[in-house]
């Protein structure tokens, strides 16, 4: 389990660290790895985090169970990161001296035509086009046909994202839940939904259904992909797949979002 790699946000101060973090590691024995890693260091912000493990799996091919991501927020505080850039002694040294625990994260996992996606913080099924209908179904019982932009489905980690910003609750850690929540609603006589954000349980299947979502796009995380030829999209929260990170002190969740709101 010596194998490491970095990824790090491209600024002078995380370079910075990139580069004293390194040489350390290799002093200690470790080796740089950039093929197939058995840890991951993720040294920037929540989204370089996102952005690394997207990375493992789409560009190097590892299974998110065999690989774990520890890693330092050059910033505020993050809230898959425990240690700031001015903890950096704290954050290596508990690496060094194997005091980390894991800590993993549930998964959303996206089904279409066959393909098969994944998704930290959200799935996003969005239409700059045009009006589009979507059929929701709810552990396969039809729940609402929703008409407007789109529908935005996330994890409890991803409450805080683009799911707050389109007036979603925030959900407190712990609690393995699905939120899903409206994106520009279209609301009158003739059309009718929720028009609310709705809290599910972990086990929820999510299937979202058109005759057409020409032009639409599905957005999970930060990958996009088109939905010209798709009628059906079923999402869940994936059954054997977690992300698998190193943590090394307790810091309170309500601390995060003060940190970060």
């Amino acid at each position: 389990m010596k194998n490491y790699t970095v990824v790090c946000r491209p600024d002078p101060e995380s370079e910075a660290m990139k580069k004293k973090m390194t040489e350390e590691l290799n002093a200690a024995g470790y080796v740089e790895n950039d093929e197939k890693p058995d840890t991951v260091f993720v040294i920037g912000g929540d989204g370089t985090f996102i952005y690394a493990v997207h990375y493992v799996t789409r560009k190097l091919g590892i299974g998110l169970n065999d690989v774990k991501f520890y890693g330092i927020h050059t910033g505020t505080l993050g809230f898959y990161t425990d240690f700031r850039s001015d903890d950096y002694r704290e954050f290596i040294d508990s690496f060094l001296q194997g005091k980390c625990y894991d800590v993993s994260f549930p998964l959303l996992q996206v089904v279409f035509n066959e393909q098969k996606h994944h998704a930290i913080n959200e799935i996003r099924i969005e239409n700059p086009a045009r009006t589009q209908k979507i059929d929701v179904y709810i552990n396969g019982e039809k729940f609402e046909r929703f008409q407007g932009t789109g529908m935005c489905l996330c994890t409890q980690l991803g409450s805080t994202a683009y799911n707050r910003s389109l007036g979603g609750a925030v959900i407190q850690e712990g609690l393995d839940f699905l939120e899903l929540t409206e994106v520009a609603g279209i609301h009158h006589i003739k059309s009718r939904s929720l028009n609310s954000p709705i809290i599910l349980k972990g086990d929820t299947i999510v299937e979202f259904r058109s005759e057409s979502f020409r032009n639409a796009v599905l957005g999970c995380d930060s990958d996009i992909y088109p939905l010209d030829d798709v009628h059906s999209i079923v999402v869940r929260i994936a059954l054997s797949t977690r992300v698998h990170t190193l943590r090394a002190k307790e810091v309170s969740y309500f601390d995060r979002l003060k940190s970060l709101f």
